[in-house]
This record gives C-alpha cells, sequence and structure tokens, in this order.
C-alpha cells in the first residue's frame, strides 16, 4: 500500500459536512453549500494546479493498492446513511423553512457530487458488485438510466450533435438541463430498446433494464412515503432533481463547444484528448476522485480515477470544477471567460483536431 492513496480520503470530508448540515440549526443547515460553493472555490482560486502525471511504475503502484477502491466504496453505505439522516430530521424533527431548503440542498449536493459523480466511476468498472453499486447510488438522485445513456450512449457520442449531453457554443444552462434531462432519458430507453431487439428480447418486458430501474424507483420513492411520510417524501425528490441537475452542471462545463470532426458522411472522429475541458486544480480533483481529469476519462474510458493522465493539448478550465459551476449559472459571465478562453485556446492550438461552430 501506498501512503499517495491516502489524499482520496478527504472525500470523507464531504459527508462529514453534510450530516453536520443535515443535523444542524440555522447557518448550520447551509454549511455544505458554502463549503462546497463558496470556500472550495475560492481556495482553488488561490492555489496552484499541477500538471503532473504518475510514471508507469506508479500507475502499476496505485492500480495494486486496494485503498484506492476501498475509498470508492464506503462512499455507498455514507450515501445511505447522509439520506436516512436527512429524511429522519425532515419528517420527525422541527425545523424552519429556512433550514428544510438548506437541509434539503444539502443533500442534494450528496445526490449530485457524491452519490452521482462515485457511482459514475463504478459504473465503468468491470466487476459486477461494482456495478450493482453505481445503479444503487445512482437510486439516491432518481437517475438510474444515467447508467445506460452515459457508458452506451455518451462515451459514444460525446462532442457531437448526437449527444444531448454535450452541451453547444452559446447555450445557456439551463436550456442545457432541459434538453439532457429530457433527451438522456430518451436516449438511455433507445439504447436500450435497440440492444433487446438485437437479442431478440421483448422491449416491454423484464428484460428491459429502463423498465426494471423506473420500477425500482417508484417503489424506492413509495417505501420513503410509506415510513416517512408526505413530508419526507417530497423533501427526497426534491434532493433528487437538485442532484441530477448538479450532474447536468457538470456535464455543461464538461465540453462546452467542443465538436468532433466528420470523418464519414454519419460517423465522427475519434474521441481524444481535446474534445473535453480538464482541469488540474487540486482540490476539486481530490474531492471528486480525479473527475475533472475528464479528457483522459473520455480518452481511456477504463482508466481508473487514480491514474487519469493531464494532457498538455487538452483545453483547461480557469478553475476547478466547483468554481465553474458557480460560474455556469450566470450565463453572461460563463460566456464572456468561456469564450475567451476558447479563443485563445484556438489561436494557440490551430493544428489540433478540436473545433468550435459559433
Amino acid at each position: 500500500m501506498s501512503t499517495k492513496s491516502l489524499k482520496y480520503w478527504t472525500i470523507l470530508s464531504g459527508p462529514l459536512v453534510a450530516i453536520i448540515s443535515i443535523m444542524g440549526h440555522g447557518f448550520t443547515a447551509w454549511l455544505l453549500p458554502i463549503y462546497a460553493f463558496i470556500l472550495i472555490p475560492v481556495f482553488e482560486l488561490l492555489l496552484p494546479a499541477s500538471e503532473v502525471n504518475m510514471s508507469e511504475v506508479e500507475e502499476e503502484i496505485a492500480l495494486s493498492d486496494p485503498l484506492y477502491d476501498i475509498v470508492v466504496y464506503i462512499m455507498v453505505p455514507f450515501q445511505f446513511l447522509m439520506l436516512a439522516v436527512f429524511l429522519y430530521t425532515i419528517s420527525f424533527t422541527e425545523n424552519t423553512v429556512w433550514e428544510i431548503a438548506g437541509k434539503t440542498f444539502s443533500m442534494g449536493i450528496a445526490c449530485g457530487i457524491l452519490g452521482i459523480n462515485v457511482a459514475h466511476e463504478l459504473g465503468h468498472r468491470i466487476k459486477p458488485y461494482e456495478r450493482l453499486m453505481s445503479k444503487m447510488l445512482l437510486l439516491t438522485s432518481l437517475y438510474m438510466h444515467f447508467y445506460i445513456e452515459h457508458n452506451r450512449g455518451h462515451h459514444k457520442n460525446v462532442a457531437t450533435p448526437l449527444d444531448p449531453a454535450t452541451s453547444r457554443y452559446g447555450e445557456i444552462l439551463y436550456v442545457f438541463w432541459f434538453r439532457s434531462v429530457i433527451f438522456s432519458f430518451l436516449s438511455a430507453w433507445e439504447i436500450e430498446a435497440k440492444m433487446l431487439k438485437k437479442e431478440g428480447k421483448a422491449v416491454w418486458s423484464l428484460h428491459n433494464e429502463m423498465i426494471q430501474f423506473q420500477l425500482i424507483q417508484l417503489a424506492f420513492i413509495g417505501a420513503i412515503f410509506l415510513v416517512f411520510g408526505l413530508k419526507g417524501m417530497i423533501a427526497f425528490i426534491a434532493a433528487a432533481v437538485i442532484g441530477f441537475l448538479l450532474l447536468e452542471c457538470v456535464n455543461y462545463i464538461e465540453h462546452y463547444g467542443l465538436v468532433r470532426k466528420k470523418s464519414g458522411e454519419s460517423s465522427y472522429e475519434k474521441v481524444l484528448p481535446v474534445h473535453s475541458w480538464n482541469s488540474n486544480h487540486a482540490i476539486g480533483r481530490l474531492l471528486l476522485f480525479e473527475l475533472s481529469r475528464h479528457s483522459d476519462h473520455h480518452y481511456k474510458a477504463s482508466r481508473k480515477y487514480q491514474i487519469l493522465r493531464h494532457f498538455d493539448h487538452s483545453p483547461q478550465m480557469p478553475t476547478g470544477y466547483p468554481g465553474m459551476i458557480v460560474l455556469s449559472l450566470f450565463p453572461p459571465l460563463w460566456f464572456y471567460v468561456m469564450h475567451n478562453n476558447i479563443e485563445k485556446y484556438r489561436q494557440k492550438n490551430p493544428e489540433l483536431s478540436a473545433a468550435w461552430a459559433k
């Protein structure tokens, strides 16, 4: 085992602050949103980014160290523990409207930034129990279709007009939310239906994972209603919506304006590191299991988070993911910053295959 794996255990600060927010009152109920979207972005602006990659020997050591996997796995029980505490607190303790809002937002952050992000990592794994854990985490955000669409749709169609989760140049986040949420669901259904037809199985049957997912999610909502009542159920749905909208914020910033060139009438060039925005800012990398090294993730989706690499020719975000999410909420400011970055990148790298449609 290597001590290098211990740095990722800082991710546990997220669940810890979340529990404090969920159980707290007054100002404390908003502690996680303040931590995630004010304190971390400020620190990331002040701290330098690191472009250092592991050597091949270091990669082999990292892949053999079980601590890298264990810290991912324990996020599953932590997520369900946070959800249970949230539902109990909302349903059976006295809270002001301000406190309920803060706790719901905190749980939503846990669903989107912690739950779905870890589900994303596990969903790319091969082992059945890891994929099961991925689906369990997606359940807490009522976004189980992400497992199908992301792995079999987004990674194939990223940076093309075929991908609902790739934001267009000049597209406002709030428009993107509707387009990506609706069409990602429809894309997952279409992907699953095509596979079942190819295998000679009925689409309208329990062989269809999309049908399985909807039934599981409805049963989960029903169970929450029976145990925690209407108030708990509504709070859970609100937190889940916040969770998947945060995911869509991440989708928005990861590929904004990037386009793969066509290599034929219906095909596109290979996905390259230039087709994803990258960030090497240290805090976001640690707290999001290296999600911000997104260029390498799309280039080699099978690579585990701990060995993702920096590429000099990848377009770089001006700050880390938490700060970029906040920036995306203000379209005029987002366009000013990102379009300037795009123009500078194009002038610096005219020979690369990345293109931006204005």
